[in-house]
C-alpha cells in the first residue's frame, strides 16, 4: 500500500492538456523541486536528476488510453566515488 496516493481525473481540452504537460516539462527540464497544480490543489515533490519512464498505449476499440508514468526513489542514493587516479612506474625505483 502506498504512503500517498493522490489521483484526480478532470476532463480538459486538448489545449488544457497540453499547457499542463508543457508546465510539467517546464519543471523537470528545470530540476529540483516542481509544484505541479492538479483542479483546485497544488503539489510540491522533489525530483532527482534521473527517473524511470513507462508509457503505454492501449487501443479498445473507439477508446485510445494514453499513460505516462514518472517514478523516483526518494531513499538518498550514496555516490560512488571518483576512481583513484594510479600512477605508474615506468623505469627503474
Amino acid at each position: 500500500m502506498a504512503d500517498v496516493k493522490i489521483e484526480r481525473k478532470e476532463p480538459l481540452t486538448r489545449w488544457q492538456a497540453a499547457r499542463w504537460l508543457s508546465e510539467l516539462a517546464a519543471a523537470l527540464e528545470r530540476g529540483g523541486k516542481i509544484e505541479l497544480t492538479m483542479g483546485g490543489s497544488r503539489v510540491s515533490l522533489h525530483v532527482p536528476d534521473h527517473v524511470h519512464t513507462e508509457f503505454e498505449l492501449e487501443v479498445d476499440g473507439d477508446e485510445v488510453e494514453v499513460e505516462l508514468e514518472l517514478s523516483w526513489s526518494t531513499a538518498h542514493v550514496a555516490q560512488p566515488a571518483p576512481a583513484q587516479r594510479q600512477e605508474v612506474a615506468t623505469g627503474p625505483p
